[in-house]
């Protein structure tokens, strides 16, 4: 929800305290990766859709987890704010840690704010919303403007918790926000009012959604999705002819809006002219346009509006939905259609984008970190895990969770062009900048997932390049054991049908043969199934199209490699790097090449099943 101000701070105080102390009860198993698949972030679920814990949807029938009723206190919070509460989570962000700059653009959060009550927190972690800037201290209750480019950095080595609730708001929270602060403004006389826990209360009443995502949006709230995003807009000499399509568009559906309503049997004359005015708007170039937050304002009109007016074809092409009032949909199922390619595409604004495509704990964030310190050159500043499985039919559930592998085929039915906007949204330069609408842009994008799926992103950006890292596989082994065993890399806390450790790094193809094995083996067998896929990807394509570099030289000499990849690339390189690089981002432990050997004899076992892709990778590397 957009805001006047950045942030707004409640006039009421919880004790922190004692919220950590309820919390605490809650067995770390039950704590799982976030979404994006960040390292350093985590969250328990207490409101989801269906009340299933393991559920990340926006839309549907939100309800309690069997979590949020083992925390009697979290509930009198919810209740003290008097909201309609949507998801909440509590949201954990490791030491030295960070949430990266982002925008809340999914239809979910244009009239959603997102209520922050720090529970475990120190004066090093900073909040960042727009140009402002602040520390929410334990207990404080606040609001920020998800609209606004945000961002949270973990500057402490300590762990911090959050309680985050999604809501459109209540009477009393309302009232709360009316009274509230905004930092930095003259508020006299102003506190924040302590609230006293009942321990005897039994758990409050709570109200939650039930209604969040329309089967056939309105023509009134479309147009008010028109007016807000054309005025956020930055000027433009077509804007215009945009205007003037968004407004033909809203008559037209105003006409069958009278003449239909919900009704399905008109669905196929909506569909028709969602995507008769997608080819329209791309055809006037509105994928070239920008707003002032930074977003794309064709990916804010998919977000808001193309994407979710109508309920007749979801993402994945088959999965099904509740309907708006919650009860299962009794005809057909509930599917949304991504909006289709044209010839007004986004593709010509990339040129010769770079993926770094490795095994996990290959030392890829290091070269990547490196890399993207290339003056003009662009990246999503982290792992692309948000953006590409974002999209519902590219998650491993949409495909009977078999990996995370992606073919040429699944960039079908407009997929491709939802990714490069995606993409594009997401870029900044090494000062942070967004490329400019119509420019063309150098891209540098790593995913240890990525390797499973040159494929596709060949299919997305013809002319992709691609950069391949090798590290002795000894290293990585050894690497991903401790990734395992640290549980910060968990991808799929509960995946169907696997009763071992929760799922860390990629899915591979065959990872159901590694079921009841040692862990040494799990990690030879997911390196053996990337490498593999890799190898025969990248064998596929023209040779200059990919470059091999070894960790370890990038290591011995940071320099002359760093040189070495962006004359290939066609980069200029104006800096002069030391002889030893940072530690990256997702570093465990301090680097060591003799680390592995606390595993060693584990790790030799396990080397002989793979010896076969290991020797062919050797000697992949000098191709």
């Amino acid at each position: 929800m957009k805001l006047q101000v950045p942030f707004v701070q409640l006039p009421i105080r919880f004790d922190a305290a004692a919220l950590a102390a309820e919390i605490a009860q809650i067995e770390d198993r039950h704590w799982r990766a976030r979404a994006v698949g960040v390292a350093g972030n985590s969250a328990l679920t207490l409101v989801t859709t269906g009340g299933d814990p393991d559920n990340d949807d926006l839309a549907g029938v939100m309800r309690p987890t069997p979590h949020l009723q083992r925390l009697p206190k979290v509930m009198q919070v919810m209740e003290a704010l008097g909201a309609t509460w949507g998801r909440a989570r509590l949201m954990k962000l490791y030491g030295q840690s960070e949430v990266s700059a982002h925008v809340d653009t999914n239809y979910y959060w244009r009239e959603r704010m997102r209520v922050h009550v720090p529970i475990v927190t120190t004066p090093g972690v900073r909040f960042q919303c727009g140009d402002a800037e602040v520390n929410m201290a334990p207990g404080e209750c606040w609001i920020f403007d998800t609209w606004r480019r945000h961002r949270v950095l973990n500057e402490s080595n300590q762990e911090r918790i959050h309680l985050v609730l999604d809501t459109v708001g209540g009477e009393r929270l309302w009232s709360l926000i009316a009274a509230g602060r905004a930092p930095g403004r003259e508020a006299p006389g102003w506190h924040a009012a302590p609230f006293a826990f009942d321990p005897a209360r039994p758990a409050p009443p709570l109200d939650f959604e039930t209604v969040n995502l329309p089967l056939v949006m309105s023509p009134w709230e479309m147009r008010e999705h028109f007016v807000f995003l054309l005025g956020e807009a930055v000027g433009d000499p077509r804007l215009p002819a945009i205007q003037q399509a968004l407004l033909d568009f809203s008559r037209r559906w105003l006409a069958l809006w009278a003449a239909h309503g919900e009704d399905r049997g008109g669905w196929p004359r909506y569909r028709a002219l969602l995507d008769a005015t997608a080819a329209r708007l791309l055809a006037l170039g509105v994928g070239e346009i920008g707003l002032r937050n930074e977003v794309g304002l064709w990916f804010a009109l998919q977000s808001h509006v193309f994407d979710v007016a109508l309920a007749d074809i979801d993402a994945s092409g088959a999965a099904s939905r509740q309907d708006v009032h919650g009860a299962p949909a009794a005809e057909t199922p509930v599917r949304r259609k991504p909006i289709a390619s044209t010839s007004g595409s986004s593709l010509h604004q990339f040129d010769r984008p770079v993926f770094i495509v490795s095994p996990p704990r290959s030392g890829s964030t290091l070269l990547f970190e490196t890399l993207a310190k290339a003056p003009g050159v662009y990246s999503p500043g982290d792992e692309s895990h948000a953006l590409i499985e974002g999209l519902a039919a590219l998650s491993p559930s949409a495909r009977g969770w078999d990996s995370n592998v992606l073919t040429a085929a699944d960039a079908a039915d407009g997929i491709d062009e939802q990714l490069r906007q995606r993409f594009f949204a997401a870029l900044r330069d090494r000062e942070r900048r967004a490329p400019a609408p119509g420019a063309t842009i150098r891209m540098l994008e790593k995913t240890p997932k990525n390797a499973l799926r040159i494929p596709f992103l060949r299919t997305l950006f013809p002319d992709a390049r691609f950069i391949w890292l090798y590290r002795d596989p000894r290293q990585v082994l050894g690497s991903m054991i401790d990734g395992w065993s640290s549980g910060d890399f968990v991808m799929y806390p509960q995946l169907p049908g696997w009763s071992g450790p929760p799922w860390s790094f990629l899915l591979t193809p065959g990872w159901r043969e590694l079921a009841g094995r040692p862990l040494a083996d799990i990690v030879a067998g997911q390196w053996d199934a990337c490498m593999r896929t890799l190898l025969d990807d990248l064998q596929a394509l023209p040779r200059e199209h990919w470059i091999a570099v070894d960790h370890a030289d990038v290591t011995a000499d940071p320099q002359a490699q760093v040189q070495r990849v962006a004359a290939w690339a066609g980069w200029q390189w104006d800096r002069q790097l030391g002889p030893t690089l940072p530690l990256s981002r997702y570093t465990l432990t301090a680097p060591a090449p003799d680390k592995w050997r606390r595993h060693e004899a584990e790790i030799e076992r396990a080397m002989d099943g793979i010896a076969g892709t290991v020797a062919r990778a050797l000697a992949s590397r000098t191709l």
